[in-house]
Order: structure tokens, then C-alpha cells, then sequence
């Protein structure tokens, strides 16, 4: 780390220009947050609803490759990607060229008005990478629950049935269908109903938790749909292949093939929420890929534009066709600054070989997270895929959730100049989300700096 004696940005005019060759090094000028962050925050809370928070309270002005560069010059090892989103880096060089090209043509025409060509490439692609390989369709969206809620409702229109069951821990939005199927009440739900009807919740596979095979865990699932719903009432079962917000779970093996057999033996369409998951994130393009599944319909979002907005729905063709014409759309969704961003960002995730740089920081972080592990008796649990692993922490005695010790290790790493976010039911697990483009060197001391933090704690 570097630490400096003045900012390195002066005024508004310095702001480096973000993507890679900015610095890869963690610098700290000021405190964190700086006294220009600080001011900002102030004009947020004046002019930002109060329900709008932030997890680290400095403004960016760059970012590239591993790092965040903040107004008052501080560069933060980035940790977080944006939830998942700039898997491929910020300012990736492909996106950018392609989306200045975009610009340079035209910005809106809306698909379902005047359509153009980049919406239908992306569909091709994703139809093509999606795991199976039947006849597909694909959709696109802006955000991933807009996706999900579409997932639902086409779902719901080919099947004639109404039920939809997700489970415990799952998040997969803050609209009101998507409050409705996510598990966590708070922040995410309290005070927001009433909710969508016709939700249901099963027990997840959540093996630090229950010590069940998937087979077992699966069956009991199952048993709880059949009895409480009834799979001629059932639309869909959903689910994300790894759980993110609920605490990054991984399900046993075999929990999802058993659902999924049971789906297909049931007229029951099986939607794999991968908004989280998907594009390299786990160390295969798909979450599912890695579990030797193929759902009926995947949902995507996050990592899939490199920062711009975007989401999709995509599926076999008779379940995508199922919905009537004009029943699907929306005025920006496939937007084609999205749209362009996101054939780059494939490009970078099949030409840049992503896949593997994923397990490669998989080893990494597992490697010296189980090393912790074995000495601190507060890390309950490593668990994760490719450049999505978490730890979960609980008190060594009890083997309670240790919510406040999560959160004092996260503060004292923002203070240190590393980005790195909470999640869990129980909001005990630290997850590490960290950008593809991360250097090897960056990654180790971000690891470093919880280390420390977590034995300062």
C-alpha cells in the first residue's frame, strides 16, 4: 500500500481517466471517507431518498482493472465488482470501444418500435451459451428482477398454474412480485406489503446448517411442495444455483438434479436465477454448468454488459413462445448501449479466458481463507465457486451468527482502503466478489487487510 501526504486529485479537472492502466496499487491520501466524500455525502442526504444507502460512503471517480479511485484521490482495492456486475473490470477496453461506437449511431429506438440488430445478437449468444442444447428464446430486460418477474410470468402463461415456490435464504429482487419471493425481510421487504400471492417457501440445501446429503435435503423439499401446494398448482420452482444475498449457499450435491427431475416429471418449469452467479462468476460461464443441470429457463443480469443495464430471460422455445405477442417488452429493455456492451463483454469472457481466471482467484481466496480458518475458531465456514466465496462468522462457543463481528471486520476494511460486502440471512457472511481483471497482487493484499481486521476485531 501506498500512503501519501496530499490528494492526489486537486480539483475536478484531475480526474484520471479509469480502466486499467490506472495504478493497480491501494493508496491511501486521506481517511476514509476523505473530507470531499464527506461533503458529497451531505449533498446525497439532502437530495437522495433516505431508503437509498450506500455500503462505503466515498464517491468514485475512476475505476479499473482491481481498484476505485475516490474524489479525494484514495485508490481502494475493489472487492465487490459492484455486486457482481464489472466482472470483466470497469472501463473494459472492448465495452467501451463498443459502446462509443454505439453512441456515435444512435442511443434509443426501442426494440419492440424499430428494432436493430444488436438485440438479436445478444439473444443468439445467450442462447448459445445457456447450458443445453435445445431450441432456445431469449428476452431482454433492464434490471434482474424486471427479468425474474418475466420469468414468473411466462411461467405462470405456459403452464396454466398459478403457485411458485423459491426457499429459504433466496433473494431475487425488491419489486413487489420479487419482495414476495425473496426470503430476508429486513431491509428488503419490512413495511412494503402487502405482497404478491401465490408464493411459496421451501427448505434450501444449506449443508454448514443441516449436515444434509442433497438427496436427502432435496426429497425433503419435495415432500413439503407436494403436501402444502400440490404440483398441479405449480407454475415454477425457482432458484439461484448458489444463493448470493442469502449468504452465498452452496446446495450438496445432488439437491438441484433431484429438483430438477422432479420439475421435468411434473409439468413444473424449473427457472435458474443465475443474476449473481452467471458469466465466469463461479468459475464456469454458468452456475448451473458446474452442477450438470439445465433449467428450463435461466434468468440473467449483473455481469452480463459490463456495467450497463441489462437482463434476460432465456428458455426452451416452447415456454418463451408460450407468451403472446406484446406480452413481453418494455420501453428501454435491450437497450443497444447495453446491448453492444454486452456482446464486448462476452467477447472478453470467451477471448480473455475468464473461466479460468475465476478458479484461478477461487484458489486464491480459498486457499488463504481456509488458511485463517484453521486457526480462528469465529470462521465457521469457507464456501463459494470461482470468484464468489464467502465466509461465514459465528461466536466459537455458541455457533451463533456473529452479525456484529461482520460488521466491524467490513468497517475497519473500508478504513483500510478495501471494498469488500456483507450478506447472509443472518448477516454474518463476508463475500468476495472481486473483478476479474484483479491483479494476483491486489487480491492477496485485500485478503491481508481482513485478515488483519478480523484479528483486530
Amino acid at each position: 500500500m501506498t500512503i501519501v501526504d496530499s490528494p492526489r486529485l486537486d480539483s475536478s479537472l484531475d480526474i484520471p481517466l479509469g480502466g486499467p492502466s490506472l495504478p493497480q496499487e491501494r493508496r491511501l491520501v486521506t481517511a476514509i471517507p476523505g473530507p470531499k466524500s464527506i461533503e458529497r455525502m451531505k449533498r446525497k442526504a439532502a437530495a437522495v431518498a433516505s431508503g437509498v444507502g450506500t455500503t462505503i460512503p466515498v464517491f468514485t471517480v475512476a475505476a479499473g482493472g482491481g481498484v476505485l479511485v475516490d474524489v479525494d484521490g484514495n485508490s481502494l482495492i475493489d472487492l465487490g465488482s459492484g455486486i457482481a456486475v464489472t466482472s470483466v473490470g470497469n472501463s473494459n477496453a472492448r465495452v467501451v470501444a463498443a459502446v462509443t461506437a454505439q453512441l456515435n449511431q444512435f442511443t434509443h429506438t426501442c426494440f419492440t418500435v424499430a428494432p436493430y440488430d444488436s438485440y438479436v445478437e445478444v439473444a443468439e449468444a445467450l442462447n448459445r451459451l445457456t447450458p443445453g442444447d435445445h431450441d432456445k428464446r431469449s428476452a431482454l430486460f433492464n434490471s434482474g428482477a424486471e427479468a425474474v418477474e418475466n420469468a414468473v410470468k411466462i411461467a405462470r402463461h405456459y403452464t396454466g398454474k398459478q403457485a411458485v415456490v423459491v426457499f429459504d435464504h433466496a433473494y431475487h429482487g425488491r419489486t413487489n412480485l420479487t419482495m414476495a419471493l425473496t426470503a430476508k425481510s429486513m431491509p428488503y421487504k419490512s413495511g412494503f406489503g402487502p405482497f404478491a400471492p401465490e408464493v411459496y417457501r421451501a427448505p434450501m440445501s444449506y449443508p454448514f446448517h443441516d449436515g444434509l446429503d442433497g438427496v436427502t435435503a432435496a426429497k425433503k423439499a419435495i415432500s413439503m411442495i407436494e403436501k402444502q401446494i400440490g404440483a398441479a398448482n405449480l407454475a415454477a420452482v425457482m432458484i439461484e444455483p448458489i444463493q448470493g444475498e442469502g449468504g452465498f449457499i452452496v446446495p450438496a450435491d445432488g439437491f438441484l438434479p433431484t429438483l430438477v427431475a422432479w420439475a421435468a416429471a411434473n409439468n413444473v418449469v424449473f427457472i435458474a436465477d443465475e443474476v449473481q452467479t452467471g458469466f465466469a462468476r463461479t468459475g464456469d460461464m454458468f452456475a448451473s454448468d458446474h452442477e450438470g443441470i439445465v433449467p428450463d429457463v435461466i434468468v440473467t443480469a449483473k455481469g452480463i454488459a459490463g456495467g450497463l443495464p441489462l437482463s434476460a430471460v432465456t428458455g426452451r422455445a416452447e415456454i418463451m413462445d408460450s407468451a403472446h405477442v406484446g406480452g413481453l417488452g418494455g420501453t428501454y429493455g435491450g437497450n443497444p448501449l447495453a446491448c453492444v456492451a454486452a456482446l464486448a463483454t462476452i467477447e472478453s469472457y470467451e477471448q480473455d479466458n475468464l473461466v479460468e481466471r475465476a478458479r484461478e482467484i477461487g484458489a486464491i481466496l480459498t486457499g488463504r481463507l481456509n488458511a485463517l480458518r484453521v486457526n480462528d475458531p469465529r470462521i465457521g465456514d469457507v464456501r463459494g465457486r470461482g470468484a464468489l466465496i464467502a465466509i461465514e462468522l459465528i461466536d466459537p462457543v455458541t455457533g451463533e451468527p456473529d452479525a456484529a463481528l461482520t460488521n466491524r471486520i467490513a468497517a475497519e476494511s473500508h478504513k483500510q482502503g478495501v471494498i469488500v460486502l456483507t450478506c447472509g440471512t443472518y448477516g454474518n457472511v463476508i463475500r468476495f466478489l472481486p473483478p476479474l481483471s484483479i491483479t494476483d497482487e491486489l487480491l492477496i493484499e485485500g485478503i491481508g487487510v481482513i485478515a488483519d481486521a478480523l484479528a483486530s476485531a
